[in-house]
């Protein structure tokens, strides 16, 4: 197998340089970016919800410049755009497999290789974020559910592509929680407010029973749910989200500004769970919760949101208005 860094960055330089001779002119119209004003909140949590490695902990003020974030995550309509555009190919296509939760599979889906320490997944061959499940699937039906089998560097190609960047995982957390502070979700701390549903995530016995009381046993449409507080959809639970940081479990003293992470590490942040966890086995879809994973990892449940730096319109006026913590 060719090396990923090689292959997949050489492709996204051909994507770009592709989107830079077209000028960009089928960016899609319904990739919507919310402005947000920044300030300090407060990122992490002392909980102790969390595994210990994950490095939730401690609960720091971090102050934030105002960005904008999209509404969503990045759909497979989106994603089809930007590869009609550019002829940008994945890496799960170049690999020509990715991972697939064994639970979304046919029951006579030969055996393939599994994860040692999560045999639910198995390595689908021709699975890609054109054809979800493998040969004999299709992104199409499922137009607004949010792309996935997308690495780090293909979310960058396309953020590239559209001009936008991947967030800072301090302005994912900031998004995610929709200006509430110190909650477990984006709506407060009860994972059913009011008995209903407001995320997708595993209902029953994982890994071997979903009851689907959501709705979803797999994906959910990327504005399924209501927005939090800023207007943000799915920020928990559906697919984990890239973020541009590398991973560490440690956080230098605060209070920070616009953190962007450590310089070094192999690992990137991923943030918000999927549709595949579970509080007895993965309790990572809170706002404070977070991951990582190598930046050529792909699977069917990783995606991804984007974000930018915020235009002249959305900038304070008023001089009096101080810009540090």
């Amino acid at each position: 197998m060719k090396s990923s860094g090689a292959l997949v960055g050489a492709d996204a330089a051909r994507a770009t340089e592709r989107a830079k001779a077209a000028g960009r002119p089928d960016l899609p119209a319904d990739l919507t970016l919310i402005s947000l004003p920044g300030g300090e909140f407060l990122m992490g949590s002392d909980a102790g919800e969390g595994e210990p490695s994950d490095g939730e902990g401690p609960a720091r003020p971090v102050w934030l410049s105002p960005f904008r974030m999209a509404r969503t995550a990045v759909t497979n309509r989106q994603f089809a755009t930007f590869v009609e555009a550019t002829g940008y190919v994945t890496y799960a296509e170049e690999v020509g497999s990715s991972f697939v939760f064994a639970g979304l599979l046919p029951d006579d889906f030969p055996p393939t290789r599994g994860l040692l320490d999560a045999p639910w997944w198995r390595e689908t061959p021709q699975s890609c974020w054109s054809r979800p499940e493998g040969t004999g699937s299709d992104w199409r039906g499922r137009e607004d559910h949010p792309v996935v089998h997308v690495s780090w560097h293909d979310a960058l190609a396309f953020c590239d592509w559209a001009g936008l960047r991947l967030p800072t995982e301090a302005q994912w957390e900031y998004a995610a929680r929709g200006g509430l502070e110190g909650r477990r979700y984006p709506w407060g701390d009860d994972l059913t407010p009011g008995g209903q549903h407001a995320c997708n995530v595993w209902q029953g016995r994982f890994p071997v029973q979903n009851d689907g009381e959501d709705g979803h046993v797999g994906t959910a449409p990327a504005d399924a749910y209501p927005p939090n507080g800023f207007g943000l959809h799915n920020t928990c639970g559906n697919v984990w989200e890239w973020c541009a940081d590398r991973f560490s479990a440690t956080h230098p003293s605060g209070p920070l500004r616009n953190p962007a992470g450590p310089d070094w590490g192999e690992r990137r942040v991923i943030r918000g769970g999927s549709y595949l966890c579970h509080e007895s086995y993965c309790f990572r879809f809170r706002v404070a919760a977070r991951s990582a994973n190598l930046p050529e990892a792909t699977a069917g449940h990783m995606g991804f949101r984007c974000a930018a730096d915020a235009i002249a319109d959305d900038l304070p006026t008023d001089p009096s208005r101080k810009e540090t913590p």
